[in-house]
């Protein structure tokens, strides 16, 4: 496998991922690279963009004990709580840094599962997160894209000083 972490401000991260249609063998294998890279990391969850792949998949573990990943295509919230957390959040294509980041505690999520079948599911806490984190992805934005621009632009330009 040869696939890498694409750094920030690249193309991929800042375009909406197209449209999965149907889940083939390709996808299967991309699913399977992204687990073992999330894996690596470690992480919660992978988007295709964050590989400079502009297809809408991610995977998502937040268990505390590895083997419960979700994997998805075309991901798309229905609901999100009112219930709103302050959370952690990071990514590997802005290394070094990260900011607390305000998302509902749990959402319903319809994707296209594994086995090319339409799946609604219920998520809370990290889970819920994380999966949003993936979806903001999907969309061509960064965690850091839901902050202030002032905070946002603090942290890109420390994570440019740390990568120097």
């Amino acid at each position: 496998m040869t696939r890498k972490i694409v750094p920030w401000p690249h193309p991929c991260l800042k375009i909406r991922a197209k449209h999965v249609t149907k889940v083939t063998s390709k996808i299967l294998q991309l699913w399977s690279d992204m687990i073992t890279i999330m894996e690596e990391m470690p992480g919660v969850g992978l988007a295709a963009p964050q590989l400079g792949i502009g297809l809408s998949l991610a995977v998502v573990d937040a268990s505390l004990e590895r083997g419960q990943v979700i994997r998805m295509a075309n991901p798309e919230v229905l609901h999100a709580s009112q219930k709103i957390e302050v959370g952690e959040e990071a990514s590997p294509n802005l290394a070094y840094v990260s900011s607390e980041i305000k998302r509902p505690r749990g959402i319903t999520v319809r994707y296209l599962n594994e086995f090319g079948v339409i799946q609604e599911r219920d998520l809370v806490g990290l889970w819920a997160r994380s999966t949003l984190h993936q979806i903001d992805h999907l969309n061509g934005r960064m965690y850091f894209d839901n902050l202030s621009k002032l905070k946002r632009g603090m942290l890109i330009k420390k994570a440019e000083k740390l990568c120097a």
